[in-house]
């Protein structure tokens, strides 16, 4: 593999480096470098940050490819500058066997454009009754060490804690998809002013706060960690604080579009803002974007959940909820997180890379921009500001909610161990 040098780049928001690239790994960064036998590739400023990491991510394949594929999914990811995904297990079969999560670790190694992490089910077909295969899972090639039912919560408080208990034993992760089914039957949007103005079923705070408090202490009593999906609410953030005050291996994520949207734009009944959990408040929004700054909220996760155009564009309530957001994550955290100075460059990288690596236990992922680290690296331009376009999204998708809109910031080029996967904009 030749030699990159990436010239004149902002580490991190930091000085301008530049950052020597050999085969897979960074060689040297300083000023200055030699361009000898290099390819140059001029950074002018841009901010270069360790590969971003998703650590909630549907590919849907295999069973739904008209949604998405692992080759589609992983080509999104990297131009969105994500160098690893973690894939959900709510596939057709779902994942909660080896035999599945190895088939796609074995579709995302031969695609090559992001490393695919298969997260396997926490109970046999996503039913809640039965723990699936979490050893053999986790023994697999796929080794497998976070374990989610996303999509519908792990509601039997019995299996939580032997799920709890199973994984302890080899250092796994249970992420929970917080729902209480009974508060949530028949909601359509967040319960409040809008949906009883609205007239629609409403998804109330206390189904996914009620279900934190639950496991938060049932992480404590059995020493295991727990780790909270797409967390919506402030109350839901106080309960994590609270917890995490207390000592509790738990940790939490939030998605860009509850950074930025509310439940006010239910009202235009565009089906492409149905989404689980729901947009909340402008209380909730603002909550999460200091939780998040604080640290409460350990990173950001974009539940990139792709639907046909056939799922989105029908009426309210008998479209598929979810939302794409790898290709555009990124811009909405600038927007929310940067641009409002609740968070500098180094504050994304570590919310965006470090800790999810972490958490996933994703090697070589989320790793310093230093010599001798793993060359998986993002380049950004942050000075680039532009309307969403999903008619050019990687994505086999397009339910985007953020078509037509401006956001700032676009990624340039990314590299997965030295090999660019995008450069200028464009897919290699």
């Amino acid at each position: 593999m030749s030699k990159t040098l990436i010239r004149g780049a902002k580490v991190l928001g930091g000085e301008r480096q530049d950052v020597l690239i050999d085969g897979g790994t960074i060689a040297e960064v300083g000023a200055g470098l030699s361009a000898e036998g290099a390819e140059v590739v001029e950074a002018d400023g841009k901010v270069l940050l360790p590969g971003l990491v998703d650590l909630h991510t549907h590919l849907r394949e295999p069973g739904r490819e008209d949604s998405e594929t692992v080759l589609t999914g992983t080509r999104a990811a990297a131009s969105g500058g994500f160098t690893t995904v973690f894939a959900m297990a709510n596939t057709f079969p779902v994942a909660d066997t080896a035999g599945v999560v190895e088939q796609v670790w074995r579709l995302g190694k031969e695609h090559g454009y992001c490393d695919v992490q298969p997260i396997g089910a926490v109970t046999v077909g996503l039913d809640g009754r039965k723990l699936a295969e979490l050893g053999a899972m986790h023994e697999s090639a796929a080794g497998v060490t976070v374990f989610s039912d996303d999509g519908k919560c792990v509601h039997d408080a019995v299996i939580m804690r032997r799920a709890l208990e199973y994984v302890k034993a080899f250092g796994g992760v249970i992420a929970q998809h917080a729902q209480e089914p009974r508060l949530t039957e028949g909601a359509q949007m967040n319960e409040g002013i809008v949906s009883a103005e609205l007239g629609l079923g409403g998804w109330p705070a206390v189904a996914e706060e009620s279900i934190i408090a639950r496991d938060v202490l049932l992480a404590e009593h059995v020493g295991s960690r727990v780790h909270i999906c797409h967390l919506s609410t402030a109350g839901s953030v106080e309960i994590v604080r609270w917890a995490k005050s207390r000592g509790i291996a738990v940790t939490a994520e939030v998605t860009p579009h509850h950074l930025l949207l509310t439940d006010e734009l239910v009202r235009t009944y565009n089906p492409v803002y149905k989404v689980n959990p729901p947009l909340r408040t402008e209380r909730d929004v603002m909550a999460l974007r200091e939780a998040l700054a604080d640290g409460t909220i350990d990173i950001v996760a974009t539940d990139h959940a792709p639907h046909p155009h056939e799922d989105k564009d029908c009426e309210w309530a008998a479209a598929a909820m979810g939302m794409v957001g790898l290709e555009t994550a990124l811009s909405v955290v600038q927007e929310t997180m940067v641009d409002t100075g609740l968070l500098d460059w180094a504050g994304v990288a570590d919310r965006m890379s470090v800790k999810p690596a972490q958490i996933g236990q994703a090697t070589g992922h989320g790793r310093p921009v230093s010599a001798g680290e793993p060359a998986n690296l993002t380049l950004v331009d942050t000075a680039y500001r532009g309307l969403v376009e999903p008619a050019g999204f990687a994505s086999r998708s397009r339910n985007t909610p953020y078509e037509g809109r401006e956001l700032p910031g676009r990624v340039t080029h990314t590299w997965l161990r030295g090999k660019a996967t995008l450069v200028d904009g464009k897919l290699t």
